[in-house]
């Protein structure tokens, strides 16, 4: 298995963000240190990451319905919460992607940095939905521009799939994963958001899950996962229901 996969499926980071651990030259293999992620490892191979051994642990991908006001990292050095305290595991878990703390809804985390980066990868497009909460009524012209795409400071969007609710209150789904992009998208459109609430990931969908609870993702879950993200098969990744 090469070095950053097998630190991807140990749960120490994204096979992006282990890369850069491997070009910082903070892992070693048996005392070494090591800068070709590309490297061969097995689980006799002394892997350590800033001088703590590494291997490979059971993977696990929970969803939480997020309260607001929580933070979409792994740790919170500020007053609030972050979303892995809300998580019953003793595994090391990662938000997949990220949700604006005054955003509510569905998160993932997992220790599964290879599912994780193809959930988030723009190439995938998996898709997201969300419940969007208007401050102002939305007319015909700004749900058109938004099923269209809008350029924003960043670059233009992809065309998003917009459907009313009610009057005050759209549902919006993007493949992307900008920051703040929904905000920004109806801002630009010349509305406000009110409320933002994700309800669905690929094919995953928060159902009846009470804010600030969190479950387990069981295998068939995790199969429709994988083959979300672009893959038939779950590559061994294990799961259960809770």
């Amino acid at each position: 298995m090469r070095l950053v996969k097998y630190l991807a499926h140990s749960g120490v980071a994204s096979r992006r963000a282990s890369e850069r651990l491997i070009e910082a030259g903070k892992v070693t293999i048996g005392g070494q240190v090591v800068t070709d992620p590309a490297r061969d490892v097995g689980s006799d191979s002394w892997v350590a990451v800033e001088g703590r051994p590494v291997q490979p642990e059971a993977r696990e991908v929970w969803m939480l319905n997020k309260p607001v006001d929580v933070v979409s990292t792994a740790s919170e050095p500020g007053r609030r919460r972050a979303v892995v305290d809300l998580i019953d595991s003793r595994r090391r878990l990662y938000p997949v992607g990220r949700l604006d703390a005054d955003s509510t809804g569905l998160i993932l985390l997992a220790n599964d940095g290879e599912l994780a980066n193809r959930l988030t990868h723009p190439r995938f497009e998996v898709p997201k939905i969300y419940q969007v909460t208007l401050r102002r009524a939305a007319n015909d012209v700004q749900l058109r521009r938004l099923r269209e795409g809008v350029v924003l400071e960043d670059g233009p969007t992809s065309p998003a799939r917009v459907r009313r609710r009610d009057q005050q209150m759209i549902e919006i789904t993007i493949s992307e994963g900008r920051n703040r992009q929904i905000r920004r998208m109806v801002r630009k459109v010349g509305n406000d958001v009110a409320s933002l609430r994700r309800v669905g990931f690929g094919s995953l969908r928060l159902g009846e899950l009470p804010e600030g609870e969190s479950r387990l993702l069981g295998r068939p879950e995790l199969r429709r996962l994988w083959k979300d993200a672009g893959a038939m098969e779950a590559a061994g990744s294990e799961g259960g229901a809770r």
